[in-house]
Formats: structure tokens, sequence, C-alpha cells
């Protein structure tokens, strides 16, 4: 379990032979509104396994799921749990998925392909900002030689809110997407910086020293301008440790969720460091309110970062996102203005489906 059929359907079983009733869960299911004290989201589809024989729980899909990486779980007797006959699991924050993939199309980005492989390094770092050294995630192409003369441009990739420097690896198979566009032509060859955007943190959860601590989203300093002024340390320590382009032509920015408004703030405050950004399912809106300077005059802020004439600044959003209607109402204010972007709206809400997605673009 999971068997991916030759007619393109996929089949789940789970052995519970004294359960009463077992369901899976997950995003190759059409999606279910539910009810939160925030409002209402989308969550994954369920879908309900019929008991066969020998206590073995079957479900096959009366679809043929796209080609995409996919999570699940099951829920036995109300009890959520992970395949145990699938050893392919990721970490989210402080919930675990099984995945799969199915082939073909740009579900192929995520696999390794017969191609050039990039190396992907745990880099640390003393931070000032901090006061202790932190962790980054640094990716260098095929080919890459610290002693030769050729030099890289670098893209510094954020996560949301309870990620670390392993997420967009893990969850968001940047690597694997790095080596195949690479290696299509499809991006030039580039150095990519995977931050922890959790400025109180050395590293991510289990690999610093606070040792197997639950990772958690209430985290101190994620939002509140700390991470955003601190950034200019992490591009120095970058400039002065690679072959990098060093220069705002030679520098992008993007992130998910939390990342996505930290790469609007340090774009904003910062802008001669990037020259192009992109927010995906951007957390616009929410912090802006607290007094803190990288927050404040943002009207003026953004005049001036569009008189720098960057690139480009890249939006996505998924249209049933709970942070869609904020991010339509930036892209109204910046229309109002006249200033250029560029939006790509796909379907579902706040999953890592579309930011993958959004990274291959």
């Amino acid at each position: 379990s999971p068997v991916l059929n030759a007619d393109g359907t996929v089949t789940f079983r789970y052995l519970a032979p004294k359960a009463v009733k077992v369901t899976v869960s997950g995003d190759f299911l059409p999606t279910r509104k539910i009810q939160t004290p925030y409002g209402e989201f989308d969550a994954p589809g369920v879908a309900e396994l019929k008991e066969g024989q020998n206590g073995v729980w079957e479900y096959t899909t009366d679809f043929k799921p796209a080609p995409e990486m996919y999570s699940y779980t099951f829920n036995v007797d109300g009890l959520n749990l992970i395949d145990n006959n699938n050893i392919w699991v990721n970490r989210d924050i402080a919930s675990m998925t099984s995945t799969f993939i199915v082939p073909g199309g740009r579900a192929d980005l995520y696999t390794v392909q017969d191609v050039p492989h990039g190396t992907v390094s745990k880099v640390w770092y003393d931070s000032q900002a901090a006061g202790f050294r932190r962790r980054m995630s640094v990716y260098t192409p095929a080919g890459y030689n610290p002693c030769g003369k050729t030099r890289y441009p670098v893209l510094y990739v954020l996560h949301g809110i309870g990620g670390d420097e392993n997420a967009w690896l893990e969850l968001g198979r940047a690597a694997q997407i790095m080596d195949n566009l690479i290696a299509q032509g499809k991006a030039k060859p580039m150095i990519v910086v995977f931050t922890n955007g959790n400025i109180s943190q050395e590293a991510a959860p289990g690999e610093n020293s606070t040792g197997y601590t639950r990772p958690t989203t209430q985290l101190p300093k994620t939002m509140e301008g700390s991470f955003e002024a601190s950034f200019p340390e992490i591009v120095k320590f970058i400039d002065s440790n690679y072959k990098t382009v060093a220069k705002k032509q030679g520098r992008a920015i993007c992130g998910l969720s939390m990342g996505g408004f930290h790469t609007l703030y340090i774009s904003l405050n910062y802008p001669d460091m990037f020259n192009y950004s992109g927010m995906f399912s951007a957390a616009i809106g929410v912090s802006e309110q607290q007094m803190c300077p990288m927050y404040d005059n943002f009207d003026a802020k953004l005049a001036e970062y569009f008189s720098k004439k960057p690139a480009l600044l890249w939006i996505g959003c998924g249209n049933t996102d709970f942070l869609y209607k904020s991010n339509i109402d930036f892209m109204e204010k910046m229309n109002r203005a006249g200033y250029p972007y560029t939006y790509r709206e796909s379907e579902g809400g706040h999953i890592w489906r579309n930011w993958r997605i959004y990274l291959t673009c």
C-alpha cells in the first residue's frame, strides 16, 4: 500500500482485523469544507475503506489521480495513523503523513532523474541578530567549484510558519526540482539557500541543542520583524563563502505563507538587495498592524521598491486558499498604483502541492 494500478487508479490497504471503521484522507481526494474558530477552510477529502479477508481493509479510487506528489493518512476508529506498509513519510511541523508520487508530467520534476545532481549542505553561521550560531541548508548545482571562476546567482527560499530549513527540501522536493530544471535548461545553474525563518531557533527541531522537543507553530519572533531585519547577515554570509553574483541582479527571494510575508517585507525594506521576488500564498495582512519599523510606512516602501525597477514580483495563490482574499486585495492595491507583477492562480488551498508548482514556475 499504496498500489498504482495499470489503469491509473490507486489502491490503499490497511491491516486492522478488530477495527470498526477505517478511512483514508489525503490531497489526492476532492477537498471538503470544515468549520474552524477562524472560519471555513478546505481540508483533504476522506474515503472509506471496506473490510475484506483476514482483516485487510481496502479502497481503490474511482478516478485517476493526476501526476503529482500526494500525502495521505489513515484513520482507524478515530485514530490518525500513517501507512505502516509505506516507508515514505514526511513531517510537516508536528504532523506525519505518508506520501506517494503518481509519475508523469510535472511530477517527474519531483523525482530523481538521470541528470547531473547538485549538493545539499547543512551550514552553520554566526548570527549577530540572534546571538548564537544558526543553520541553513544550501544547494549548490552540479559542477559547482568553490575554487573556480564561475559565479552563480542565488535564490533564497523561505518556509511557512512552523517550518524550518529542511521543509522545502523534504516536503517541497526542492533539490530534485532544481536538478531537473537545470538539466532541462529551464533554469540557470544557481545556488539555492533555504533559511530557518524562526530567529529564536538554532536549527530544525530534533537537530538543535534543545533535543527532541515537539515542533510547534507557537514560536517567538516569527512575524514581528526580527527575521526580516536580520536577513542581510545571511546574504553577507553566503556572498562571503560561496561563488555568487554578489549584486541585486544576481539575487532572488521567494517564500510560502509566512515565508511569503517575510519575502514581501525583506524586499520592501532592502529594495537594492533582490531583483526577483516571489510570494506563494503569502500571509499578507497578518502582522502589518504590529508596531515594528520593518512593517511601517508600507505604501512609501512599496513605491520606493518599484522605483528601483525590480525585474519581477511574482505572486501565486490557490483559489480556495484562506489567504486568497488578502492576496487579491494586495494586487488590487498595486493595480491602482500601476505597479507591475505576475500572478498565477491555481486550484486548491494552502497546500504543498501548490507551492511545489510555484517553485517550478
